[in-house]
């Protein structure tokens, strides 16, 4: 009886002690602001930005000169379209490091969808002078996006073929150098940029409606057709979902 009554003082006495450990493991969590960003990356990854954003505001509480967790908050930010609180951001974390290129580039894109081009095109350029960056093929298809939208063809056709060397499967900078390509009446070469970019994310809708209207100027209505029929029933928008409806009709009045 001594015996069983000591085994059950045992148990308990380690059921007490592994839940004290683990409220112990718990509270030291709570003042870890590398373990509340990761959390916060684990929601912003989920596309849960309001619970990122808790998590990222209380890392700045435990240590305000942690700077990625500002880079997270600048892109949660514009996730929900507050580009101004996202510039702060960014703004905030290039202060406290300004080598931190990725949100000097991050910025750049938020200046962009504010349309302030002159101020996105001076951060494309200053993340390309940091030589050790690792994802120099994102400033580079900025800048090439940003020159499409003010039809300077040729420094955007420069500019995402250094993208492209740098990453071969970054699939938007195919796309991209597809539209340039199209804008400048080069419609063959315009068709394997898409279908490059298709081929690396077969199931974007974007890339395949640009190629299945590219393949339908051509002349090419059999892959014209495959492609419309392939993604019509992805488009959610009326317009888009219309005009793919129009080349079908055409495709078939010239069969």
């Amino acid at each position: 009886m001594r015996t069983k009554v000591l085994a059950v003082l045992s148990i308990c006495a380690t059921l007490t002690f592994c839940a004290s450990s683990q409220a112990k493991i718990q509270r030291n969590r709570e003042k870890d602001p590398n373990y509340q960003y990761n959390l916060g990356l684990f929601y912003l990854n989920q596309n849960n930005v309001d619970e990122a954003v808790k998590y990222f505001v209380k890392v700045q509480s435990l240590d305000i000169r942690f700077y990625l967790a500002l880079n997270g908050l600048g892109l949660a930010h514009s996730m929900k379209g507050r580009l101004d609180e996202s510039v702060k951001a960014y703004q905030k974390c290039l202060e406290i490091n300004p080598r931190f290129t990725e949100a000097r580039n991050n910025l750049g894109t938020v200046y962009q969808e504010m349309n302030l081009l002159d101020k996105a095109e001076g951060e494309f350029k200053a993340a390309l002078l940091d030589v050790g960056y690792q994802n120099r093929e994102l400033p580079y298809f900025n800048l090439a996006r940003l020159y499409v939208l003010q039809n300077r063809l040729d420094e955007g056709f420069e500019n995402v073929q250094k993208s492209i060397q740098i990453k071969p499967r970054l699939a938007m900078a195919h796309h991209l150098l597809g539209v340039i390509l199209e804008k400048r009446n080069s419609l063959d070469e315009a068709i394997a940029s898409y279908e490059a970019a298709v081929k690396i994310v077969p199931e974007d809708v974007l890339f395949n409606y640009d190629l299945g209207v590219a393949y339908f100027k051509n002349g090419d209505y059999a892959k014209a057709k495959v492609i419309f029929l392939k993604i019509s029933g992805k488009i959610m928008d009326a317009e888009t979902k219309d005009t793919i409806n129009r080349y079908l009709k055409i495709i078939k009045d010239q069969g």
